[in-house]
């Protein structure tokens, strides 16, 4: 019952693959896809799986360091496989991986996932300070490239509509606000009553272990090398676009800053909630 029970999961998670994999190429022209396919430099597609690999060895051992200093150390390899399996269940649900990857360190390794999330939410506030890095140097090298961007691609026509209009957004950034205001008013008010309930001490521990996970880079042992880890796990984020201009002749001429504008729009294509980071690609 068991093995059947895993088949299905992994059969009805392939499904949903192909599924998002269809929706995505439909419509195209699969000839010229396969011309592209039988065309591409391989050697510049092999130098970016290298580079991928290493990127990845780089961003667990900085996973490790994080857990190290949270009072929670794992393997490595363990590490590193609970990532990659986290990279494969964001094919398939968007985001979900960041969970998925923590319960399979918990499970694999004994940590737990509170605290393991914690770190995680410390990689993100990370990853979005340096795109804001690339997202200044994007508009100092070539704004007008990025504007039409922003103009056309995200918002389309409703900017000028927005621009024109912003009462409906700061009515609703100040209901948010209220809404806030009330929750931690009507919290404080009754934190005597709410410790009494297990419920509450559960969810109060959950958050201790996640701000554990989260304040560890504070208490990393050297700073120094996990800072350079992340500069080499961006920096091989960068290569892996500028590289892939070489394997295709029509985008053989892009130059760096190309690279560069790429790099910053697909890190946006990461953030938002779509399966497999699909910004990348459009």
């Amino acid at each position: 019952m068991k093995h059947l029970l895993t088949f299905l999961k992994y059969a009805l998670l392939l499904s949903i693959s192909g599924a998002l994999m269809w929706y995505a190429v439909r419509g195209q022209d699969l000839s010229r896809i396969g011309h592209y396919i039988r065309t591409a430099n391989y050697f510049w597609l092999g130098l970016t799986l290298v580079l991928s690999v290493l990127g990845y060895f780089s961003r667990a051992y900085r996973w490790q360091m994080q857990l190290s200093a949270s009072g929670t150390p794992a393997p490595f390899w363990r590490i590193y496989h609970a990532m990659m399996v986290g990279y494969l269940a964001n094919l398939v649900l968007p985001r979900a991986g960041e969970v998925i990857r923590c319960s399979v360190l918990r499970r694999t390794a004994g940590v737990p996932v509170q605290v393991a999330l914690g770190t995680v939410v410390t990689e993100r506030v990370i990853d979005v300070l340096v795109l804001l890095g690339l997202l200044g140097a994007t508009l100092l090298l070539d704004f007008n490239t990025f504007w039409a961007f922003v103009t056309d691609k995200l918002f389309g026509g409703q900017y000028d509509t927005l621009a024109r209009n912003r009462t409906p957004l700061l009515l609703a950034a100040l209901v948010a606000l209220v809404l806030l205001a009330v929750a931690a008013y009507t919290l404080v008010r009754n934190l005597e009553r709410l410790r009494q309930h297990a419920l509450f001490n559960k969810a109060m521990l959950f958050i201790k272990g996640l701000l554990a996970g989260a304040f560890s880079v504070i208490r990393l042992e050297n700073k120094g090398v996990f800072l350079l880890h992340t500069i080499f796990t961006w920096l091989v984020y960068y290569l892996l676009d500028y590289l892939a201009f070489f394997c295709f002749p029509e985008t053989y001429g892009l130059g760096m800053k190309a690279g560069l504008a790429v790099l910053t729009f697909g890190a946006f294509g990461m953030a938002a909630p779509v399966a497999g980071a699909l910004g990348h690609f459009t």
